[in-house]
C-alpha cells in the first residue's frame, strides 16, 4: 500500500494491444474466441456474467448468472420464472451483461433487449443438467423467503423419492432466456492505462465496428 493506504496502480501487460486483423465480423464470435481464452487460462466460472436488470421503478439490480450457450444472437441464460430477474424482465425486457476475466485482463459489456427461449429448448437444458440440480430448480421458490435450509433439504430428499425411478420434468416456473445483442464493448488492459475499447453497434442485420478512447 502507498500512503494514504491508496493501492498502487496495476499495470496491465497479459496482452499486445488489438488489432483490427484479430477481431472477428460479429461480437458472438468475439466472445466466443475470449471465452475459449478463459477456459484455457483456467478461470474458474469462464462464463459467468453479472446480469443487469431494472423494475418499471428504474430501480436497478444486478446478479452474477452463468451464461449457458450463444444462439440467434445473443446469450442464452436459465433461471425460475419467479425470480426478481425474471419479474423485473416482464415489465421492462432489457438488460445488460458483463464478463470479466482477471489472469487475461479483460472485459466484455452487452446490452439488449430479452426474450423467453422456446419451451423446448429449456425442456433440452433441463434434461442434460445433473439430477440434483432438476430437484434443487423444481424444489425452490427462487427470491421468496424460507423458514430454514434444513426445511429445504428435507423438501428436497422428499422430492427425491417422489422421482425415484423415474425422470425429473421440467418444472412451469423454471426456464431460459435469451439476451439479444444489440450493443457490444470489448475491453483489454493495455500497459499506462492505454486500454483497448472496441465496440459492435448493430445496424440493421449486421455490426458496425468502433473503436474507443480508454
Amino acid at each position: 500500500m502507498s500512503e494514504g493506504g491508496i493501492s498502487r496502480h496495476r499495470q496491465y501487460v497479459c496482452n499486445p494491444p488489438l488489432t483490427e486483423a484479430e477481431l472477428a465480423e460479429e461480437p458472438l464470435l468475439q466472445l466466443q474466441r475470449w471465452i475459449d481464452d478463459a477456459v484455457a487460462a483456467q478461470m474458474t466460472e469462464p462464463t459467468a456474467m453479472t446480469l443487469a436488470t431494472c423494475d418499471a421503478g428504474g430501480q436497478p439490480s444486478a446478479r452474477v448468472v452463468l451464461m449457458r450457450g450463444c444462439d440467434a444472437g445473443g446469450l442464452c441464460f436459465y433461471t425460475h420464472y419467479d425470480s426478481r430477474k425474471s419479474r423485473e424482465l416482464a415489465v421492462n425486457p432489457r438488460a445488460a451483461a458483463v464478463f470479466w476475466w482477471d489472469r487475461l485482463e479483460r472485459s466484455v459489456r452487452i446490452e439488449g433487449r430479452v426474450e423467453r427461449l422456446p419451451e423446448a429448448q429449456s425442456d433440452h437444458y433441463f434434461a442434460h443438467r445433473p439430477r440434483r440440480s432438476q430437484l434443487s430448480a423444481t424444489v425452490s421458490q427462487q427470491s421468496r423467503p424460507m423458514t430454514s435450509r434444513a426445511e429445504l433439504e428435507r423438501q428436497l430428499e422428499a422430492l427425491e423419492r417422489r422421482y425415484a425411478g423415474q425422470p425429473v420434468p421440467r418444472p412451469p416456473s423454471w426456464g431460459g432466456f435469451r439476451l439479444l445483442l444489440e450493443r457490444a464493448e470489448f475491453w483489454q488492459g493495455g500497459a499506462d492505462r492505454l486500454h483497448d475499447r472496441i465496440v459492435y453497434l448493430r445496424e440493421g442485420m449486421g455490426w458496425r465496428r468502433q473503436w474507443l478512447q480508454p
